[in-house]
């Protein structure tokens, strides 16, 4: 941090407008104490005299020496400007953060409101502000102030959705971290720089509008001086002393100009966007139990939950909104893990596979609905309202590996003291012995020299660390269950394998079930018991991890399969690939949603919707949906024939 601070100082511009404000800044405070004498004694002898060597800039009405009157001026007209900038940032950084603090719909009226106010010129809302409060330096303080907090609260909005929407955010959700923590501990220190910067160049601005209001009349008054001021009593002598309103003009000049190219200087030296577009935000979905009298079920009642079960999902539905109407992005997708488990979740992307995760981790937006016959961890029904023994219950016993290493944690604080929180918040422990936790945690996902690492800051880590050091954060509580969404995806071959056999050893060592999304069939075959192929949201088959590779029966798993090239892979052919393109959410047609790519399809896959069922021709625990399931592919097609392994019906 001290590095890029003195990176500014390096360049012209930065070293210039540093030395502006230092100076700017030490005028104000030493002004008054230097020239204040001076500024006041009046000389009736020396009335409205012209810039002479005894007074620079000449005297005003009753002699009093101009220049010296700038100079004393500086401490009111620059503390004024800088307590207007306090206020717009503390009512700036409150609009700005409600949003993300009392939800999506009370946010959206605050986000309204805010953009309205920034729609209005700023010299219009300090005239109303100032009409609303008062002739007076008061009020043109509140009045600058308030005038400016709409750009702030702007700019908060968008910083904060920015951070809000990263992966170590979503991690301390899970964990069970409070709004208001996360608010004040994982989102505002990530966005200090940018908010210092615009104060900075925030502060050249209130002071040329305050300046403006007292010249107006509006701002202060006599006996008391700012700039605005001696400005105003300028003007009605430039005639006769046209230095009169030229000196305190160049005061406000000067000093508006330091602070603004400080701020510029700032934000080109630490790499500041001010300008960073809108993200969306994650928060928390509500949650409701399913009608089952209008929903298909495939004949399954809703049996007694086993003892060694995990996570149990019955027709799990995330429904979002879209421009033509609600879209289903995930639809029906039932499936249960077990204690020690590992199953797997595969298809293209948009099929819905992260989004079952983060309805499973209670992580989809406000703006999206999840629907579910049963969603239960550890026999906890996740659909009831939220409480402190829940959150305490899935920040222990549910752990979430997210895809990114690069945003799994808060750049602003040290690993150790991120995954000491876990234990601090949910288990009791005093900071010192979360930290000690964390080491532990960090040596048992086989990071090196712990202690130290436990110090440093996430861009200390390698990628693949970080993602052990993820992982390590789970293992805080005693997690039953592990839902890692591509955590090998950003990783090269070797360190995927390291974090592979970590989760796996993970696993055997305290039957942790494992939920693995991945595109990546090679590894979900590697790693996983069972294996759910997903497309358009629902899960079209279900089937031993071993049969993955030759007994599939799906032709859209049969295609996945066969586009992954392996050791016998012919070199002189084209490689295989699945034509066409994905279905949209928005968009699936009524019958089958593979049928416009599938080589197999017939009319009624146009027509009607297959459902996932045993087929009695292979295992009990394999389950598709398609009517030709396991028939031959036409020659050519994309896909292992298994007309050896399922005869034709």
């Amino acid at each position: 941090m001290h590095g890029r601070w003195r990176r500014v100082l390096r360049t012209p511009l930065g070293l210039t407008a540093t030395v502006l404000v230092v100076a700017v800044l030490a005028l104000a405070v030493l002004g008054p104490v230097l020239w204040g004498t001076g500024a006041e004694a009046v000389d009736t002898d020396d009335i409205l005299a012209q810039p002479s060597a005894e007074h620079w800039a000449g005297t005003d009405n009753l002699g009093r020496d101009i220049l010296l009157r700038v100079l004393v001026a500086a401490r009111l007209s620059i503390m004024l400007a800088l307590l207007a900038v306090v206020i717009s940032m503390v009512v700036g950084l409150l609009l700005g953060s409600l949003p993300f603090l009392v939800g999506s719909r009370f946010g959206r009226l605050v986000s309204a409101a805010v953009n309205i106010a920034v729609a209005f010129p700023g010299v219009l809302l300090a005239l109303f502000f100032a009409v609303v409060f008062g002739v007076g330096a008061t009020g043109a303080v509140l009045a600058i102030g308030l005038a400016g907090a709409p750009g702030f609260a702007r700019l908060t909005q968008t910083l904060v959705a920015g951070v809000a929407a990263r992966d170590f955010v979503a991690a301390a959700r899970i964990a069970g971290v409070g709004r208001v923590r996360i608010l004040f501990r994982h989102v505002l220190p990530n966005i200090a720089e940018p908010l210092v910067v615009n104060a900075t160049i925030g502060a050249g601005s209130a002071l040329l509008s305050f300046s403006a209001l007292s010249f107006l009349g509006l701002g202060v008054q006599p006996p008391s001086y700012d700039w605005g001021r001696l400005l105003y009593d300028g003007i009605g002598a430039i005639y006769v002393n046209a230095a009169a309103a030229l000196a305190p003009g160049l005061a406000v000049l000067l000093a508006g100009l330091a602070f603004n190219l400080f701020g510029e200087s700032v934000a080109k030296g630490l790499g500041v966007d001010v300008g960073t577009g809108p993200h969306t935000v994650h928060r928390t979905a509500r949650i409701r139990p399913v009608d089952r009298s209008d929903r298909e079920t495939g004949g399954a009642e809703l049996e007694a939950a086993p003892s060694d079960l995990v996570l149990d999902v019955r027709d799990l539905e995330v429904t979002l909104p879209g421009a033509s109407g609600p879209v289903r992005p995930v639809r029906g997708v039932t499936f249960s893990v077990r204690r020690g488990e590992a199953v797997g979740i595969v298809g293209e992307s948009g099929s819905g596979k992260s989004l079952t995760a983060l309805a499973i981790t209670r992580l989809v937006g406000d703006e999206g609905r999840v629907d579910a016959a049963r969603l239960e961890l550890l026999g906890h029904d996740l659909r009831a309202p939220d409480t402190a023994v829940r959150r305490r219950m899935l920040g222990t016993s549910l752990a979430m590996v997210f895809q990114d290493p690069m945003t799994s944690f808060n750049p602003a604080h040290r690993i150790g003291g991120q995954l000491a929180e876990v234990a601090i918040h949910h288990q009791g422990m005093s900071r010192r012995a979360g930290l000690r936790r964390a080491v532990d945690r960090l040596s048992a996902v086989r990071i090196p020299d712990a202690p130290t690492r436990a110090r440093q800051y996430p861009h200390q880590f390698s990628g693949g660390m970080r993602q052990r050091a993820m992982i390590g954060m789970g293992l805080m509580g005693t997690p039953a269950l592990i839902v890692a969404d591509e955590p090998t995806t950003a990783l090269d071959v070797t360190v995927q394998q390291q974090v592979l056999d970590l989760l796996a050893a993970i696993r055997a060592a305290d039957e942790v079930a494992l939920v693995l999304i991945s595109h990546d069939v090679a590894v979900v075959t590697e790693v996983c018991d069972r294996v759910m192929v997903m497309y358009a949201g629902r899960v079209v088959e279900d089937l031993p991890a071993t049969d993955l590779a030759t007994a599939a029966l799906h032709p859209y798993t049969r295609a996945l399969v066969a586009a992954v090239p392996d050791m016998t892979t012919d070199l002189a052919e084209p490689l295989a690939t699945i034509p066409g393109r994905p279905v949209a959410p928005a968009d699936v047609p009524p019958g089958c949603a593979y049928a416009d790519r599938c080589p197999l399809a017939t009319a009624r896959c146009r027509d009607e919707d297959p459902p996932l069922v045993a087929d009695p021709r292979v295992r009990p625990d394999h389950r598709v949906a398609c009517w030709h399931a396991g028939e031959p592919l036409p020659a050519g097609q994309a896909g292992r024939n298994t007309d050896e392994l399922v005869e034709s019906p």
